[in-house]
């Protein structure tokens, strides 16, 4: 059973409070999946490691090569998020001026919250474009790709934490 102790000296109440840790960890990395600003797929990595380190022995503790697999899929995360906006705006035809504009769109939208966040890139994206020459249908284009873009990444992302999360119960339950 996952939630049996494997130290004869460990008191039930430690094993349900590092339980309730991992799965708060759990919980909050998806959440932080859709919600910018929360590190996703790391908490959901940190939740197996906490695993590894309090349940060090017996036959529901994550293995070493799960870990390991939920890193690449923490990299894996962070290099689609990273990219998957600029993909969708240079496929949609984004100049670097659109490139720049939703850079700084990003980094300002911080400063308003949450719509902030979404908002920002695709103003600036469409701002860059209308001051590098676009005229505002191709601009709008271009903006339309970063949204798409994100989204695909967003999506792409949850599916790696939904993995993630199945890895590390497999592992721990079977």
């Amino acid at each position: 059973m996952p939630f049996e102790s494997n130290s004869a000296n460990r008191k039930p109440h430690m094993t349900v409070l590092w339980w309730t840790l991992i799965i708060l960890l759990i919980v909050v990395g998806l959440i932080g999946t859709v919600v910018p600003l929360l590190p996703g797929s790391t908490l959901i990595l940190a939740a197996g490691v906490v695993h590894k380190l309090v349940f060090t022995t017996g036959p529901h503790t994550v293995s070493w090569w799960v870990i390991g697999a939920m890193f690449a899929l923490v990299i894996t995360s962070y290099v689609i998020d990273f990219i998957s906006g600029a993909i969708g705006a240079k496929y949609f035809g984004a100049t670097r001026w659109g490139a720049i504009g939703g850079l700084i769109g990003a980094i300002v939208g911080i400063f308003f919250g949450l719509l902030g966040i979404f908002i920002g890139p695709l103003v600036g994206v469409l701002a860059g474009e209308l001051i590098g020459g676009k005229q505002l249908v191709a601009a709008g284009k271009s903006t339309w790709g970063t949204l798409l873009g994100t989204t695909a990444g967003l999506i792409a992302k949850l599916v790696i934490a939904l993995v993630m999360v199945a890895l590390f119960v497999l592992d721990v339950w079977l």
